[in-house]
């Protein structure tokens, strides 16, 4: 059997007020796999996909990345390591006064040297890379425009050709389209699934509406109060699952 390419274990974190957003989680994640993180806000799901490239610091447990201890990796072994692990935040992180492409561009800043970043120079064949990745979430138009001129939409996929720079082999998108409509939703969605069906991208994802989980999830990851309480197929959900997630008064029609 393949090495996974990420493996959770016995993760938990305890935050400075005494909050315990997780407890003693473990999991593995095959290469290739499209893995959905499900439950209700509160459930863990943003803490742990931050602890699995340490932006949050973990109380306790491990986090092997194909092969190497994130969890004690010193600061220059870490950079090393945040290179191959791309991120799609929810609330897109884009430097809003900044052009498009110089969003998209410092998702190359792990590769490049430093005097180069502090004068924000990058090699031509990175530029064209950029604009190349611009077309292929289909905003090209955009490199120049200013990232706070696009819509909500369009500066996710600002995001995704960002992490696409760093050339990941693990990409993680924390509620990537929380604050997205159904439409913009779907198209987002479709672009990491095509990452991960056509450029074999392993993605981590998580998501709050059970019925986007089961669209684009091979594979679906259930927290409640930082515990795992399902992990299987999108169509292991049963009825009693889906109440042991949402709560027993949880109609499935407002979480799908």
């Amino acid at each position: 059997m393949a090495e996974p390419i990420l493996k959770i274990e016995h993760l938990t974190k305890v935050y400075p007020d005494g909050t315990r957003a997780l407890s003693d989680v473990s999991f593995e994640v095959a290469r290739g796999e499209f893995l959905v993180v499900i439950g209700l806000s509160g459930s863990g799901k943003s803490t742990l996909m931050r602890c699995i490239n340490r932006l949050i610091e973990p109380s306790g447990g491990r986090i092997l990345f194909r092969g190497r201890d994130v969890t004690a990796a010193p600061r220059d072994h870490l950079r090393e390591i945040r290179r191959e692990i791309g991120m799609v935040f929810q609330q897109f992180n884009l430097v809003r006064r900044a052009s498009v492409l110089t969003n998209v561009l410092t998702g190359r800043l792990g590769y490049t040297p430093p005097p180069w970043a502090l004068a924000n120079y990058f090699a031509p064949a990175v530029v064209d890379r950029a604009l190349e990745n611009l077309e292929r979430v289909g905003i090209p138009e955009k490199a120049f425009a200013r990232a706070d001129a696009l819509s909500g939409g369009q500066q996710q996929r600002v995001g995704i050709a960002r992490a696409l720079m760093q050339e990941p082999q693990l990409i993680l998108a924390d509620e990537p389209v929380a604050s997205l409509d159904p439409a913009m939703s779907h198209s987002v969605l479709r672009y990491i699934e095509e990452l991960n069906r056509k450029d074999g991208i392993t993605v981590v994802c998580s998501l709050h509406f059970l019925s986007l989980a089961r669209r684009y999830g091979t594979r679906i990851l259930a927290l409640k109060a930082g515990r795992i309480v399902f992990d299987g197929a999108p169509a292991g959900i049963d009825e009693a699952r889906f109440k042991a997630i949402y709560g027993e008064d949880a109609l499935e029609v407002e979480i799908a």
